[in-house]
């Protein structure tokens, strides 16, 4: 059987030997190179131009249009053969060939090892400073306001003058009382003469009895006056110490609230100034009740304080409250601070961690191997193959850099620290060192 290719005789070509076919259809005999021909299929009309000879017309048409017939495929063999063969060749080139997928390259991570310490047991919340005094000073004395003797802000010393009230009106009230004890005095010496005059006399009977009781009774109405009149002088002295206002407790003073010139009175009496003491200071906060125990078990425990932007300050617990809050389920803690860099002010917030004892052979890992997924923490493992494999994890606690595994590793095994982002599960890696 032989292979023919049919191809469209857009052009003319030599004149071709014609051979009659089966009912007056004219056969194209294409020639070899050895000189034989092969007729081509009947039932297509073939022209080939030589001077004016046409071919015969096929059956069913008329002589116009065999004289103009329109280009018809022609069958040739030999080449025709040989361009099939190149072309089914080609088409076999065409068909996708399954090649195997190149090998990723190695992912450059760094690792650090699982390994067994002990730690210690720290508990974190949020605190507030709360000063360890804090004084409101208000006049005790009424009166005009002559002096302040400190700038807002300023720290004070315990007895440091910080106002003075107009005193002139203490000191006459002082004179007048001195004055009164003073006559009271001496009637009181008189008095007091007269009592042992009367009685020798009383004794000899110059006198009546009734007149020595009188003048007992003078003498004693005269020592009467005169403990009075030394109260008021202590009132009076009082009084003017009242008008020069000191610090009670050393400290800072906050805001200026009444100024110089100004008109006070002991009654609904003002705040003037009002002075924290901030060495040392107190931080109280709230843990859960779960951590009770734990707290009882180790007063007075280490406490650190830590103010935003600043660093440490170390103190410890001296307070737990008697009652758990019912609302919140938390108990109320205050721990005592030094503070003599003075970076705890009163009313901020500072984090705390209390140290609640330690955790021996405790199983820690790098805080930075630890990764988040929706199914909670999990970690690269590098396997000895230099393959990584995911694996799930139990936190207990993580601070420092240093994580606390409760479960999912165990000791000397080798996670991913840095990488995490590039890996998948069965992913070769490239050890770059330590986290």
């Amino acid at each position: 059987m032989r292979s023919v290719l049919l191809v469209p005789a857009a052009r003319p070509s030599p004149p071709t030997p014609l051979h009659t076919g089966q009912g007056g259809i004219a056969l194209l005999t294409a020639q070899r190179p050895g000189g034989e021909g092969r007729a081509a299929a009947p039932g297509f009309g073939v022209r080939r131009r030589s001077g004016t000879e046409f071919s015969p017309s096929p059956p069913g048409r008329n002589r116009d249009e065999t004289r103009h017939p329109p280009p018809r495929p022609v069958w040739r063999g030999g080449g025709g053969v040989r361009a099939a063969a190149c072309f089914l060749a080609a088409l076999a080139s065409c068909r996708p060939v399954e090649r195997k997928p190149p090998e990723r390259p190695a992912v450059p991570v760094r690792v650090a090892a699982v390994e067994r310490r002990t730690v210690p047991i720290r508990l974190r919340t949020v605190g507030t400073v709360q000063a360890w005094n804090t004084v409101q000073v208000r006049p005790q004395a009424g009166g005009l306001v002559t002096k302040v003797a400190f700038q807002e802000g300023d720290e004070v010393r315990a007895g440091q003058l910080l106002f003075e009230i107009d005193r002139r009106p203490y000191e006459a009230a002082l004179a007048r009382a001195q004055a009164e004890l003073a006559r009271d005095r001496a009637q009181l010496e008189q008095a007091r003469a007269d009592v042992r005059r009367y009685d020798d006399l009383a004794r000899r009977e110059f006198v009546t009895a009734q007149q020595l009781q009188a003048a007992k009774t003078t003498a004693a109405a005269l020592g009467a006056a005169v403990q009075s009149d030394d109260a008021a002088v202590r009132t009076a002295q009082l009084a003017l110490q009242y008008c020069t206002i000191r610090a009670p407790v050393p400290g800072r003073t906050g805001s200026l609230l009444v100024r110089e010139g100004n008109l006070v009175q002991t009654a609904n009496a003002p705040v003037l100034v009002t002075i924290q003491q901030i060495r040392p200071v107190r931080v109280a906060f709230s843990v859960p009740q779960e951590n009770l125990p734990a707290l009882l078990a180790a007063k007075p425990a280490p406490v650190a304080a830590t103010p935003p932007g600043g660093k440490s300050e170390q103190g410890k617990l001296d307070f737990v409250e008697n009652t758990v809050d019912p609302t919140t389920g938390t108990v109320l803690l205050r721990g005592t601070f030094e503070n003599e860099d003075r970076l705890l002010w009163p009313g901020q917030s500072v984090d705390v961690v209390l140290v609640l004892g330690e955790r021996r052979d405790a199983l820690v890992a790098p805080a930075a191997a630890v990764q988040r997924g929706q199914s909670g923490a999990f970690v690269f493992v590098v396997k000895p193959d230099r393959t990584v494999e995911s694996r799930q994890v139990r936190v207990l606690a993580s601070e420092a850099g240093t994580a606390v595994i409760g479960g999912g590793l165990q000791a000397g095994e080798t996670v991913v620290t840095d990488g995490q982002a590039r890996l998948t599960p069965g992913a070769r890696v490239q050890v770059g060192g330590g986290a």
